[in-house]
């Protein structure tokens, strides 16, 4: 049994003396500078209290210590001095621990620890205070209208946040650890009596499983844990940092994991068609939602098939109908055309790389110098024939214009695949790339839910409600895939 294992079991001393030289040796008491102890005498006995500095609440330590140093001069000797202590602990989350396990756990995350002499019982009280940064509209899910409380990087506010819209006493959040040395907290959201039981289940034992030193990419690490997907690049949950979004997906069935540090949240189970939805659509009437929607469609489909379906013409002119037919480059140029569009492809992934790195200011003068200057001469030295600027340009725009920025990257990826295709199949390409595409995705299943759905398998009036964003009172269903307990969100007349 290694020794973390034994710790796990092993009683709080009754010695405070015992527990200090305990967190010298295995915490780093009087070695690490933010890690400290205050040391009080209560009716004349050693009470102690550990607290890691930056992670908790200054000012109720104060006034904590102010209540303990009082009990001295309203207290008889003879007082039971752990039920005194614990009843004047002036505040609303008081927990008792008895092993040192859980006091070095408690410590580290930000809680403070009183111990007692000749108490093998210690308290715990909840004054964290972790620094960051307060709510605000995340910049990846703008809206015109709406919240602009996005969720922070503190599990404990997007908890609140959610729990904010709704407030229902059957929301649930079970609260776990993982990582053996970064002891993370990450909370399973789901309500009790919608969700599938079944599914919460499947995830609570997936993280449980969860045997790794620290998770210090958050809920990216717990999706690799939790999906096994390999090199597929296609997204199979669906990140939000909208308390708005995550609740309604919480409402649907779906369930919901928070994650400490991060501030996006992991919402499952999800299909192809949950990442090309956004806030926007539902903050505007049913008819612009459902235009705004199609719009993303077609942006959606020009990144996936409008540079091969271009390139394909440009090999096979006759392919096009007389009326079209000056689509193609009119200038002959040295380098291959597949050559251009690769080359143009990569270099707007290397701007956007770029454009990360870059402070905002300079990031916008250096996007403007790169398409005015660089995108101009590259024609003008013969680099690239206008045309495949163009279109590079458009599938860009459709690829931007996708809400889920993995979801975006995969399709490039097939993008640029169905491109290789087409150079050296044509026609046959483009038609073999599509359809094992199109076959790949409907092979895929996110915690059993066929990636596809409603489109394979078929489900018509799914179906039409992904085509549709259709009025809230009409919307009385929750999906079908997530198995919800109870499938109406209103009463059906």
């Amino acid at each position: 049994m290694t020794a973390a294992k034994k710790d796990e079991m092993k009683p709080i001393p009754i010695s405070v003396n015992e527990i200090e030289t305990y967190m010298k040796n295995r915490v780093g008491l009087g070695e690490s500078f933010d890690l400290g102890v205050r040391k009080l005498k209560v009716l004349r006995k050693d009470v102690h209290f550990y607290y890691v500095n930056g992670l908790t609440d200054t000012q109720f330590i104060i006034e904590i210590v102010e209540e303990l140093v009082a009990i001295n001069d309203h207290e008889k000797l003879s007082t039971k001095l752990f039920s005194v202590i614990e009843n004047r602990l002036v505040h609303q989350s008081v927990d008792k621990i008895k092993t040192l396990d859980e006091l070095v756990d408690q410590v580290l995350s930000g809680l403070i620890v009183v111990v007692m002499e000749g108490e093998d019982t210690a308290l715990v009280v909840d004054v964290r205070s972790y620094p960051g940064r307060t709510p605000q509209e995340p910049d990846t899910e703008k809206v015109v209208r709406g919240s602009r409380d996005g969720y922070v990087e503190n599990i404990i506010i997007n908890t609140a946040l959610t729990r904010r819209r709704i407030r229902d006493e059957r929301l649930r959040f079970e609260m776990l650890k993982v990582g053996e040395r970064s002891k993370t907290d990450v909370a399973i959201g789901y309500i009790k009596d919608v969700a599938d039981q079944e599914l919460v289940d499947i995830i609570r034992k997936e993280i449980e499983a969860i045997d790794i030193d620290g998770i210090t990419m958050a809920d990216k690490t717990i999706e690799e844990f939790l999906l096994k997907q390999g090199y597929n690049p296609f997204p199979l949950v669906r990140y939000t940092e909208r308390a708005d979004v995550s609740a309604t997906h919480l409402l649907e069935g779906h369930v919901v994991v928070f994650v400490d540090t991060s501030p996006s949240v992991i919402i499952t189970p999800t299909t192809y068609f949950h990442h090309l939805q956004h806030a926007e659509e539902y903050r505007q009437s049913p008819a612009v939602g459902t235009f705004v929607r199609w719009i993303r469609f077609l942006g959606l489909l020009s990144s996936l098939f409008l540079l091969p379906l271009w390139f394909l013409f440009v090999l096979e002119p006759s392919l096009l109908p007389e009326a079209i037919a000056f689509i193609g480059p009119n200038e002959k140029t040295n380098i291959p055309v597949i050559i251009q569009l690769f080359i143009a492809d990569v270099g707007i992934e290397f701007l956007r790389i770029a454009a990360i790195h870059t402070p905002t200011p300079l990031s916008t003068a250096m996007g403007l110098i790169a398409a005015v200057l660089i995108g101009q001469i590259a024609i003008d030295v013969g680099l690239f024939v206008p045309e495949v600027i163009l279109y590079v340009a458009f599938a860009a725009i459709g690829t931007f214009a996708t809400p889920s920025y993995e979801l975006s990257i995969a399709n490039k990826l097939i993008r640029l695949g169905i491109l290789i295709l087409v150079a050296i199949f044509h026609t046959p390409g483009l038609i073999i790339g599509s359809t094992v595409f199109i076959i790949w995705l409907a092979s895929i299943k996110s915690l059993n839910v066929p990636y596809l759905w409603p489109f394979i398998p078929f489900n018509p009036g799914a179906f039409v409600h992904i085509l549709i964003r259709r009025a809230v009172p009409g919307s009385k269903i929750r999906p079908s895939i997530v198995h919800a307990k109870n499938r109406y969100k209103q009463p059906v007349k």
